[in-house]
């Protein structure tokens, strides 16, 4: 066993059908974590049937809209029905809508802050309530946030996004110092993963191209790589495996931090 090793721990996963939440239920499971995958997507069902279950886990699905209060409540009581508890919450879910400030549309506005900001407040709000003494599962825990570099960075296009992405980073340290003042157990940090290309990466490579910013949106990427000092993307796998770090013992002393996974290009 190695201080990695999350035999025994439960874990809950936002936007977990795809991209880098699925990499990162992946992940918990493999380092021994029972996972439950929550997403608006009913796919998420055949992401956690297929995840790894070496050691004996049985992983669920519970949909979830993260803006949604409701939701969130129904979510933790099933999650903790379906595997027994809540050690680890991981705020994955979100979005991001490229815009020049100059034509920015508020309504675009309103859905980032939903889900970027709103969403994983109420998953901090809902995770602490859960895990602290006296809670329904109430063993303390961990809670990782899923920031981004655009919180770090000015990279045109993504002022709003960037935004919200920082406002996860303020969440995460004013959540931590609640969380030990009030006796809580529950660690609570962030990473902000570089580019990686998923759809939502390919996705923001094409805006850069469509509002004028570069000329295509191979050319975006590359400038995402000359800014990276490791000198490429990222990988589902480099974010993932950060995820893990976080909610293992190996972290146990790490707490309110934002962690970079972006090869350097947020320093």
């Amino acid at each position: 066993m190695t201080v990695f090793d999350l035999t025994g721990r439960r874990a809950l996963v936002t936007g977990g059908a795809q991209g880098l939440g699925e990499g990162m239920a992946r992940a918990l499971a493999a380092a021994g974590a029972t996972v439950v995958v929550a997403d608006l997507q009913d796919s998420g069902a055949q992401v956690a049937a297929g995840l790894p279950s070496e050691h004996g886990q049985e992983h669920a699905f519970t949909r979830l809209d993260v803006t949604v209060e409701p939701d969130w409540e129904r979510a933790i009581a099933a999650t903790i029905d379906a595997v027994g508890g809540l050690d680890v919450l991981v705020n994955n879910a979100g979005i991001e809508i490229s815009g020049l400030l100059t034509e920015v549309d508020p309504d675009d506005v309103r859905r980032m802050l939903e889900v970027n900001v709103l969403g994983t407040t109420l998953g901090i709000k809902h995770g602490l309530r859960a895990m602290r003494p006296g809670g329904p599962a109430g063993s303390g825990g961990a809670i990782v946030n899923v920031s981004s570099v655009a919180a770090t960075i000015a990279f045109p296009g993504i002022s709003v996004y960037s935004a919200t992405k920082s406002a996860v980073d303020r969440l995460t340290r004013v959540a931590a110092m609640e969380s030990g003042k009030l006796g809580y157990g529950v660690r609570v940090n962030c990473v902000y993963p570089g580019l990686v290309p998923t759809a939502m990466g390919a996705g923001l490579a094409n805006d850069m191209a469509t509002l004028g910013l570069y000329g295509s949106a191979q050319e975006a990427v590359g400038a995402v790589v000359d800014l990276t000092p490791s000198g490429r993307l990222g990988t589902v796998e480099d974010m993932a495996d950060a995820v893990v770090f976080l909610a293992s013992d190996a972290a146990r002393f790490v707490n309110g931090a934002g962690l970079p996974v972006d090869g350097g290009m947020g320093m």
